[in-house]
Parts: C-alpha cells; sequence; structure tokens
C-alpha cells in the first residue's frame, strides 16, 4: 500500500503551464516507462492536455529527437529535420483524406 500523501501538492502542467493538484494530475514520463520508477522524476500534465495526447507507442522517438538535435535549432529548421528523419526511417508521409 503506499503511504498517503499529507496536505496538497501542486504540480505543473508541462503542455499548457497551469497549475493543478497533483492528484488532478497525470505523471509523464518521457521514455514511455512510467511503470519502472526506480529514480525517476516525473512531470505532470493536466487532465484536459493528457486526453489531448496521441497515446500510441513512441519507440525511437527520443532517440530521433536526440539525433535531430531537438531544443538546438528554430521551430522551421526543427520541423524540417523531423519530416525529413521520419521520411528516411519510416518512409514518405501520407495526408489522410
Amino acid at each position: 500500500m503506499w503511504p498517503a500523501r499529507s496536505g496538497t501538492e501542486t504540480v505543473t502542467c508541462l503542455a499548457c503551464g497551469t497549475e493543478c493538484p497533483r492528484d488532478e494530475a497525470r505523471e509523464y514520463d518521457k521514455h514511455g516507462d512510467r511503470w519502472d520508477r526506480a529514480d525517476k522524476t516525473f512531470e505532470h500534465l493536466c487532465k484536459s492536455c493528457h486526453r489531448e495526447l496521441c497515446h500510441h507507442p513512441r519507440d525511437d522517438l527520443e532517440d530521433l529527437l536526440v539525433e535531430i538535435e531537438a531544443g538546438r535549432r528554430d521551430r522551421a529548421g526543427f520541423l524540417a529535420s523531423y519530416l525529413t528523419a521520419v521520411e528516411e526511417r519510416y518512409g514518405p508521409l501520407e495526408e489522410e483524406s
């Protein structure tokens, strides 16, 4: 059994910046393995932002972001690099009609 939390811990949603009580938020683990809790600290999402997420597996996403140096270039450069890398790994992107 987990020990009871004392008081109301407040966390900040990493997507929208809203502060909310911890028990009203969802844990986010950038590695997609929230069950392996050893030596981890989690970021949090408010319930609204969590519902808007794609909940499909994201295998290789972190490696891809590191490879294209996400966070070290402007938005346009990042998006161009991301699309190129995705097409090289998985083939051409097709839009759904």
